[in-house]
């Protein structure tokens, strides 16, 4: 089965919830998963040749968490085409640069040459208050993905 490392960028602990939720699903199917919960570089380096789930609230104008900004920047310039990964993206859609934080994640590693598994998925905390009604399901989806 696939190893996964979760890579949580958070504020108010809805992503770091996400990332437990997706660790246990993951972990039922047989996957071994590790939540990073204020990731460095050196974390996503021990990650190579592993799967990467990015989960990130959005904060200010579209921006990533303090938590996550350090791994963030750490990632700037790089070339990884072996990497696989997903995003799930928190964010409010009453704000102009909704899941921006994700979205900007997204795109840095697109960049990068590294590989989306699956869409990103994108929850309106102004529509589930809940975020894990949405990722639970998309979890369960993605772990299929990486079985096959």
């Amino acid at each position: 089965m696939a190893e996964v490392g979760i890579f949580v960028g958070t504020m108010y602990g809805n992503s770091l919830l996400v990332a437990e939720e997706a660790q246990a699903i993951l972990s039922a199917r047989g996957h071994e998963a590790k939540v990073y919960e204020d990731p460095q570089i050196q974390d996503w380096d021990a990650n190579e040749g592993k799967y990467a789930l990015i989960v990130t609230s959005t904060t200010g104008q579209g921006e990533l968490p303090d938590s996550i900004v350090p791994l963030y920047d750490g990632l700037q310039d790089r070339y990884q085409p072996e990497r696989q990964y997903g995003i799930i993206a928190l964010g409010d859609s009453t704000y102009n640069d909704y899941c921006g934080g994700g979205r900007k994640f997204d795109a840095l590693l697109q960049e990068q040459g590294a590989r989306r598994v699956g869409e990103m998925l994108m929850i309106d905390a102004s529509e589930n208050p809940e975020p894990e009604s949405m990722s639970n399901p998309w979890i369960e989806h993605w772990a299929s993905l990486l079985e096959s």
